[in-house]
């Protein structure tokens, strides 16, 4: 259940990219053809941004996406691995994701209630905004959960390895681009002849 919402989500969030394009080229459009700009324009440009970065964390994760420092952890085996990963989630994303998650709560309630507005002229409410930072936090949360019970799963032998980016190369894939490389050194042998 934790996947299917983080999937939909992303799938979701990924449409605020290209509305956030559409607005800043329609935005730097009016500002060179008119020589005129709007402020709420501009504040929603960031908006969108930190729904986008916000709302995708946990689908970036579901995805296997996240960045990773796979200098030392790349050398070990997918059990390693996976008790690395176990670790880390319990003791440095959880914490982190719970502990900012519950600092910046009373903030956002504080911008509810105050109508927290931009101090620029025509610029936009500010609770909206600040409400991306502890709603990314809660999907990144749940989907840590469901990431932990796969990655046990793996390591007790119950599960397929989730370490697995979803879409790798399959097998034909694979085949197709050894043909290529096979064929164009075959091309470049015959051309040194």
């Amino acid at each position: 259940m934790i996947d299917w919402i983080n999937e939909r989500v992303g799938r979701s969030v990924m449409w605020l990219v290209l509305i956030a394009v559409l607005i800043s080229a329609g935005n730097a459009l009016v500002r060179k053809l008119f020589n005129t700009s709007s402020n709420a324009l501009l504040e929603i440009q960031w908006y969108l941004f930190a729904a986008i970065f916000m709302l995708a964390a946990g689908y970036t994760f579901l995805r296997n996406e996240h960045v990773r420092i796979d200098i030392l952890t790349s050398r070990l085996s997918p059990r390693a691995q996976n008790i690395i990963d176990i670790l880390g989630i319990l003791f440095f994303l959880m914490p982190m994701a719970a502990l900012i998650l519950w600092l910046s709560w009373p903030i956002v309630m504080m911008s509810i209630q105050s109508g927290e507005m931009s101090q620029n002229p025509g610029g936009l409410i500010r609770w909206p905004v600040k409400l991306m930072l502890p709603l990314g936090l809660a999907l990144l949360v749940l989907q840590a959960v469901s990431e932990l019970i796969k990655r046990i799963a793996f390591v007790t032998g119950h599960g397929p390895n989730p370490l697995l980016k979803r879409g790798a190369a399959s097998a034909s894939t694979n085949e197709l681009v050894a043909a290529i490389k096979a064929q164009s050194q075959g091309s470049a042998g015959g051309a040194t002849k």
